[in-house]
């Protein structure tokens, strides 16, 4: 069967995400637009990401970066989602550890993506497992010299080991372990985060609110 099966037990989609909750999400936007106002796009975002992927044929997991302190609300949950707590240790561990889950539960094509990206679209999800199908690896450049999704068919742990994440290196150094193992990469359209409030303004004069 290939990467692109709609298979859910074989198309793996992981979420990283952080539990709504005010004063601990969206920290840099929190510093130009307020606590409250920064968990209201949190909420925005998260909403969004979970509608992109609703109608996705995958098996889905949601990794929270800790639990809840909070039951939470309805709309906040992630029905249909198995749940987990993302593991100790940096970025590039915390991901490596929830692929080698999907891996280890026979997954062929797994993919990442966080709740920052309001560009991200269901038609990107499913270019992105196309292009398993024909590529090692697909990735999706953010503006801002990282990714906003992640890619593979079997787990290359050196693209997850030895980067300086949150910076604008992540991607060009993950390009280049990808040319150094010999790996075939399909890249997606650059896409923007909302991390503070300039990529805020950005988005609502692009979305004309």
């Amino acid at each position: 069967m290939s990467a692109t099966s709609t298979n859910p037990a074989h198309q793996h989609l992981l979420v990283f995400a952080r539990h709504p909750e005010l004063g601990k999400v969206k920290t840099r936007l929190a510093a130009g637009i307020g606590n409250e106002a920064a968990l209201a796009v949190y909420r925005e975002l998260l909403a969004h990401t979970r509608a992109v992927a609703q109608a996705l044929p995958a098996h889905k997991t949601v990794w929270l970066a800790e639990a809840p302190t909070t039951p939470p609300a309805s709309a906040d949950a992630w029905p249909d989602y198995e749940q987990q707590l993302q593991f100790p240790g940096d970025l590039g561990a915390r991901m490596l550890t929830a692929f080698a889950h999907a891996f280890n539960q026979g997954a062929r094509a797994v993919l990442i993506v966080g709740t920052d990206c309001p560009g991200l679209s269901t038609a990107i999800l499913e270019q992105a497992y196309a292009a398993l199908a024909t590529h090692d690896l697909v990735v999706g450049p953010a503006e801002d010299g990282g990714y906003y999704l992640l890619g593979m068919k079997e787990l290359y742990e050196d693209v997850f080991l030895g980067k300086s994440w949150s910076t604008d290196s992540v991607l060009a150094h993950t390009l280049a372990d990808a040319d150094r193992m010999g790996l075939t990469v399909a890249q997606l359209p650059t896409l923007r985060d909302v991390d503070d409030a300039a990529d805020l303004a950005a988005w609502r004069d692009t979305s004309g609110e």
